[in-house]
This record gives structure tokens, C-alpha cells and sequence, in this order.
């Protein structure tokens, strides 16, 4: 039995893009729990030795990963065949994976890279959860795909993420009722802005230092908050939340606004008087 909680000794997890950032982290909350992860990454999207050694540390159990590009159907059967050879079950999905270009302008859109983005972070939680049920019989007890606060607040050259997360959250409502007599609890999680390697991939380095600059420490989230809130779902203690998109932000989502940099500014002022 793990020594945290909550308990997920005997759980197995997959997690897509689970070999660096939020989805790294969640792997280590479950794990470190007890529960058997296989984490999928993309080529040379990681560093193995510092990966497992990051485990070791936390007294985790050894992840197991595999490479597997969620838009193909191919990666998707070999990656649950695989994962047969070791379980009869998967308790817990998650989707995590998002790929889509960055659009500088009107004039960039296009159909095609559209299309690109909803294979990439639109459709796994669907194609994937199929696979699932036709390999094992049997869909997840937690469904979980990761989204951002893209699809309500605007961010630089984000439109195709934003765009293919925001019909994953509508897709989950959906979902949710058809799953509904399999007893599968089916969520979206939003996390803000999380300092990891895919936010510079995907805004630069430049983003992150003007944050740090301009903003107090707090408008980041920490990667172990999320973690740690999803394995909460998880947990056996919230499955009547179901069918929704929850939003892990501290609550700073609310006032990160001109208005709220405006007012800080005021404070300052009144401290330098």
C-alpha cells in the first residue's frame, strides 16, 4: 500500500505526452502512489535517465514509456497490445497531447492545420478510449483530457490549439452521456500558465521572462498543483463530477486583466508615498 494519499496501488495509468510537463508530473502523482504508469513522448522529447531517475527520488513506482504518435491508429493498437502484455485493465486515461502550428496572422489560417490540430488534441480522447474498450473489453473508470484557459482567453498564436481544446471540452459533455452507464467519470482539466519546456516550445522563452518581470510568482501554477488536483478526481472522491471542464488556476484567471495591473500599479504607488 502506498504510503500517500490517495491509494493507487494496483491502478494502471496511461498518460499521452507523459514524459515532460504537466503530463510528467501527473505520472509521478500516480506513481508515487503506487499505481503502474506508461507514459507515451514523441521522439527526443525527453531525457530517460534523469526521467526514471526523477522516480527513484520520489519512491515511485518505474514508469514504463513508449513512443507512439496519438494521430495514428497504428501507434495506438501496438501501444495497447503492449500495455496487454502487462494488465488486463486500464483504470485511468489521460489525454494530454496538444500539436498544432502557431499562427502569426488572419492570413496563416488554414483548413489543413486545423484539421492537424483536432487529430492531435481533439480526437484522442476519443479514438483512444475506443481502442480501449475493443482491446480490453472494458473503458476506463477516469477519462481525463488536459485543456488551457485558450479556448476563453486569447494567447499569442494559440488559435489552433485553442480552437481544437475548445471541441474536446464540448466532446467530454457529449461523452459523458454516452458513457454514462459504464460508470466512467470523463473530465477536462484547465490549467493557466505552468513553466515547462512545452511553453517555451510553444511561446518562447521571451513570454516567460517578460511574466516574471511584470508579475508576481503567483501567476504561475506549479506542475505538482495540477498533478496533484487530478489525481484527486481520480481518487474515488469526486466521481459525481463528470461531463465537466475544471479550471485549476487558483482562481487568478479572474482578475489577470488590465483592470488587475492597473490596481497594482496604485498599490505600488500608495507604498511610495
Amino acid at each position: 500500500m502506498s504510503k500517500h494519499f490517495p491509494d493507487f496501488s494496483g491502478k494502471v495509468v496511461l498518460i499521452t505526452g507523459g514524459t515532460r510537463g504537466i503530463g510528467l508530473e501527473t505520472g509521478l502523482s500516480f506513481a508515487k502512489r503506487g499505481a503502474l504508469c506508461f507514459l507515451t513522448y514523441s521522439w527526443g522529447d525527453h531525457e530517460e535517465d534523469s526521467l526514471f531517475e526523477r522516480f527513484e527520488k520520489a519512491d515511485a513506482i518505474k514508469p514504463i514509456l513508449v513512443q507512439a504518435d496519438v494521430s495514428k491508429g497504428e501507434d495506438t493498437k501496438a501501444l495497447l497490445e503492449l500495455i496487454k502484455t502487462h494488465s488486463s485493465k486500464i483504470d485511468i486515461f489521460i489525454s494530454n497531447v496538444a500539436v498544432a502550428a502557431s499562427v502569426k496572422g488572419f492570413d496563416d489560417l488554414s483548413l489543413k492545420a486545423l484539421k492537424q490540430a483536432i487529430s492531435y488534441s481533439t480526437w484522442p480522447i476519443v479514438g483512444y478510449t475506443k481502442e480501449i474498450f475493443k482491446v480490453f473489453g472494458a473503458y476506463p473508470k477516469y477519462i481525463l483530457g488536459m485543456s488551457s484557459t485558450g479556448p476563453d482567453n486569447y494567447s499569442m498564436g494559440y488559435d489552433y490549439v485553442a480552437s481544437s481544446k475548445s471541441i474536446m471540452e464540448t466532446f467530454v459533455k457529449y461523452l459523458n452521456y454516452h458513457l454514462r452507464d459504464h460508470e466512467v467519470c470523463i473530465n477536462v482539466v484547465r490549467s493557466r500558465a505552468v513553466k515547462t519546456k512545452a511553453l517555451e516550445d510553444t511561446f518562447g522563452k521571451d513570454l516567460s521572462d517578460f511574466i516574471d518581470k511584470h508579475l508576481p510568482e503567483s501567476f504561475w501554477m506549479k506542475p505538482e498543483e495540477v498533478s496533484e488536483a487530478i489525481a484527486g478526481l481520480c481518487s474515488g472522491y469526486c466521481d459525481a463530477i463528470s461531463g465537466e471542464t475544471i479550471t485549476i488556476d487558483k482562481g487568478v484567471t479572474f482578475f489577470d486583466n488590465i483592470m488587475e495591473l492597473y490596481s497594482r500599479n496604485q498599490k505600488n504607488k500608495l507604498k511610495q508615498v
